[in-house]
C-alpha cells in the first residue's frame, strides 16, 4: 500500500513538472520562436505516464501526445522557410514544378514531425486543405478547371510518403511495424462495403416512391409496352427517355434486389442501348452519361494524349510498345480510341479485361464466352479498336447489345453499366476507370471506392496512381 502510495505521488509530481515544460514551451512558441525539440519530447513522454509504471515512464512516446491535442491548430505553416522560386510562382498563382513542389514538402513535414514524431493523416490533410486553400491557383487537384476530389488529395499523399520515409530511418530494420488502426484512414466496416460501393456516385440509388401519377399496375404495362416497341424496332428516341423515366423507381427496385443480367435483358432491353441507359444513368446519378464524356473529351482529350504520346513515353517502354503497335493499326483512328488504350498501357492494365477481339464477321452467339470477363466488356469484331466497324457489350459473360458501331458509344455504354447494374470495378482496370470516371463522366466523389473489395487493399478517396497522373497533367500544362 505504501509503495502504491509514493508511486502515486511520484507521478503526480512528475505530471506537474511536465504540464509546467509544457506550458513554458507554449509561451515561447507564442512568442515567436519554436518549442525546442527537448521540451516537445518531454511533453510526450506525459501521454505514457498513465499507467503507474517505472519503464513508461523513462521510455518517450514517437506518437503524438494527448498532452498536446490541438497541435495542428496552432502549427504554423513555415512560408518564410521556403525557396525564393518557389514563393514567387505560388504568389503569380502559377504551378510549382516537380522539383518545387518536393523541396515544400520536405520542409514542411520538417517542422511537422519537429512538433509530433508520426503525425497521422488526419493532421496532414488538414494542414493541406490549408496550404491549398492558400495558395489554390497553384496547388489544387484540377484539370481544366474541374476540381479533382477535396483538390488537396496528392498533397496529402506527398506529405505522408515524406513522413514515411523520414520514420522508416528511425525504426529498426528487424522489428516488424504493428499496422496501424488509424481512425482517420477512411475505413469502412467490412458488412458496409458491399453497399457503399453500390451507391458511390450515385445521388437516386434506390427511390422511395413511385411518382404521384403513377401505380404498380401503370408500371407494368409500362414496361410491357417498352418490351412490344423493342421487339418490333418501332419507336422513338424521345418515347423511350419518356418511359424510362416514368418507370426508373421499378427498375431500381428489379437491379437492387440482385435480378440476374439476362432477366434484366429480357425485361428491360432499353437499358442496355444508348437511349436507355443515358436516361437510366442520368436519373441514377445526375450526370448526363453521353454529353459529360463528349464535352469532357473534347475539354481535356487532345492535351492528355499529347502527354502520353511525348511526356510519359519516353520514360515508359510500355507506352513506347503501345504507341508503335498504334502506329501500325492505325486506320479511321480517333483520339479517343488512341487515349483510352493508352491510358491502359499508361495505368499498366491489360486491354483483356476492357476488350475480347473476335473475328469481323462474328455473330452474337457464335462468341465463345467463356474467355470474356464477366464484369462489363467490349468486344470488338476485328484484329483491332481502329478498324473494327462494330463492337458488342457483355455483362456477366451475357452479351446484352451487339450492334454498336462506335467505339466512343461503346465505351460510355460499358462505363455506364458499371453504375446502373451495380458493378464494381475489377482491380485489374481500377486505376483506367477512376480516371475515366472523375476525368470524362464527371463523377468526383469525396469519400468511398467503386473498387471490388479486397481485404488486402486499403480504401483511398482518389486512386495514387489517378492522382500522379493528374500531377504530372498540371505539371505538363504549365512547362
Amino acid at each position: 500500500g505504501t509503495d502504491n502510495s509514493l508511486l502515486e505521488k511520484e507521478t503526480l509530481y512528475i505530471n506537474s513538472y511536465l504540464t509546467l515544460l509544457y506550458t513554458d514551451s507554449m509561451a515561447s512558441t507564442s512568442g515567436g520562436a519554436s518549442s525546442s525539440p527537448q521540451s516537445v519530447q518531454s511533453s510526450q513522454s506525459a501521454a505514457s505516464l498513465s499507467q503507474p509504471s517505472s519503464a513508461a515512464i523513462s521510455l518517450p512516446s514517437l506518437s503524438c501526445s494527448p498532452v498536446l491535442p490541438a497541435w495542428v491548430d496552432s502549427f504554423q505553416i513555415p512560408w518564410q522557410k521556403l525557396p525564393e522560386e518557389l514563393i514567387q510562382t505560388l504568389e503569380r498563382q502559377k504551378r510549382p514544378s516537380a522539383r518545387l513542389r518536393r523541396q515544400m514538402v520536405r520542409i514542411i513535414v520538417s517542422e511537422m514531425m519537429q512538433i509530433c514524431k508520426n503525425p497521422t493523416k488526419r493532421n496532414t490533410t488538414e494542414i493541406a486543405e490549408r496550404m491549398v486553400s492558400r495558395y489554390p491557383k497553384s496547388l489544387k487537384d484540377v484539370i481544366d478547371g474541374d476540381v479533382i476530389g477535396l483538390g488537396y488529395h496528392s498533397l496529402v499523399k506527398q506529405l505522408q510518403a515524406r513522413i514515411e520515409n523520414v520514420k522508416r530511418q528511425y525504426t529498426p530494420k528487424i522489428t516488424k511495424r504493428k499496422a496501424e488502426s488509424d481512425n482517420d484512414t477512411d475505413e469502412i466496416p467490412a458488412e458496409q462495403k458491399a453497399s457503399v460501393q453500390d451507391t458511390y456516385g450515385c445521388v437516386n440509388w434506390e427511390p422511395k416512391f413511385l411518382p404521384l401519377s403513377e401505380t404498380v399496375e401503370s408500371q407494368l404495362k409500362r414496361k410491357e409496352d417498352m418490351k412490344k416497341m423493342f421487339k418490333d424496332k418501332n419507336y422513338a428516341a424521345e418515347d423511350v427517355k419518356e418511359l424510362i423515366k416514368s418507370t426508373y423507381y421499378t427498375q431500381r427496385k428489379d437491379i437492387n434486389k440482385g435480378t440476374s443480367i439476362l432477366k434484366l435483358c429480357q425485361e428491360w432491353p432499353f437499358l442496355f442501348h444508348k437511349t436507355g441507359m443515358a436516361e437510366h444513368f442520368q436519373q441514377l446519378t445526375g450526370i448526363n452519361l453521353m454529353e459529360a464524356f463528349f464535352t469532357n473529351l473534347d475539354k481535356k482529350g487532345e492535351r492528355i494524349l499529347n502527354f502520353l504520346k511525348t511526356v510519359f513515353a519516353q520514360k515508359e517502354n510500355q507506352v513506347l510498345e503501345s504507341l508503335l503497335k498504334l502506329a501500325n493499326e492505325k486506320g479511321r483512328s480517333s483520339g479517343c480510341t488512341e487515349m483510352i488504350l493508352l491510358l491502359l498501357a499508361f495505368f499498366g492494365e491489360k486491354e483483356k479485361h476492357m476488350f475480347h477481339y473476335v473475328e469481323k464477321t462474328s455473330l452474337a452467339e457464335e462468341v465463345e464466352m467463356e474467355d470474356v470477363p464477366a464484369t462489363p466488356c467490349l468486344i470488338v469484331c476485328g484484329s483491332s479498336c481502329f478498324t473494327a466497324d462494330c463492337f458488342m457489350l457483355s455483362i456477366d459473360q451475357k452479351i446484352v447489345n451487339d450492334d454498336i458501331t462506335a467505339f466512343s458509344c461503346a465505351i460510355c455504354l460499358m462505363f455506364g453499366s458499371y453504375y446502373c447494374f451495380n458493378i464494381h470495378y475489377p482491380v485489374g482496370l481500377r486505376s483506367t476507370l477512376e480516371f475515366l470516371q472523375r476525368c470524362f463522366f464527371s463523377i468526383n466523389p469525396e469519400r468511398g471506392t467503386k473498387v471490388e473489395h479486397s481485404k488486402r487493399r486499403k480504401i483511398f478517396a482518389v486512386n495514387p496512381r489517378v492522382l500522379t497522373l493528374i500531377a504530372d497533367l498540371a505539371d505538363h500544362e504549365w512547362t
